[in-house]
């Protein structure tokens, strides 16, 4: 496994230094939300950007995955659409574990210690989407914002409608990377983007521009 992730760090990185770079950083700000019901279960991750006065929201489900591996593909789904580098980039999210562990190192400490945590005892869940996660957030300037679910926040709560309506697709697509741990399959970006190697199939239907 840990040679297909190599192999996602150094697609995904080299795509930072193929990204056009702005002398004004541009400012971004991106809501995301996921879940899955059962957990696991059926899932979905919904995701709303703002930029240069434009809005946009992404929405993907999958057949079986687990709440937080669709709180970290909210983010992911995101930093994906992005293809400047070097933005500042406010993520907010209701989800203390993709917050916490990314703003508070976590996440980078399991990556150096070969996804491992509690000192090596235990194995790191969802490392491909992590990787991922970090690998991109290396291109811009980000940082996570905790905001308190189903609170009357009207972007959270349009993630939330989102990742709901996603998830209760049909035929929704497999999340290779939690039913097939350590495989990567490849993803069809659109024209002028990067290609990329992750652990999910983003389905055609994820962007609606408003």
């Amino acid at each position: 496994m840990r040679w297909i992730i190599k192999a996602v760090v150094a697609r995904v990185a080299a795509s930072c230094h193929t990204r056009p770079v702005t002398d004004h950083p541009r400012s971004v700000i991106i809501y995301a939300d996921g879940a899955a019901s059962p957990n696991p279960g059926p899932g979905g991750y919904g995701v709303v950007m703002m930029r240069d006065g434009q809005r946009q929201e992404f929405s993907g489900g999958f057949r079986r995955t687990t709440n937080n591996r669709m709180e970290i593909m909210g983010a992911v789904a995101g930093l994906r659409a992005i293809r400047e580098a070097d933005c500042r980039i406010t993520i907010y999210s209701d989800s203390r574990y993709l917050v916490d562990m990314f703003n508070g190192g976590y996440a980078q400490q399991w990556r150096e210690n070969g996804w491992r945590r509690n000192h090596g005892r235990d194995p790191a869940l969802n490392p491909d989407l992590w990787e991922e996660l970090l690998t991109l957030a290396a291109c811009h300037s980000v940082t996570f914002v905790w905001v308190k679910g189903h609170a009357a926040n009207v972007e959270n709560t349009r993630c939330d409608e989102l990742a709901v309506q996603a998830r209760q697709g049909r035929d929704l697509p497999p999340d290779t990377g939690y039913e097939r741990p350590g495989v990567f399959a490849s993803t069809q970006p659109g024209p002028g983007a990067p290609a990329l190697t992750a652990a999910l199939v983003l389905p055609p239907r994820q962007l609606v521009l408003f």
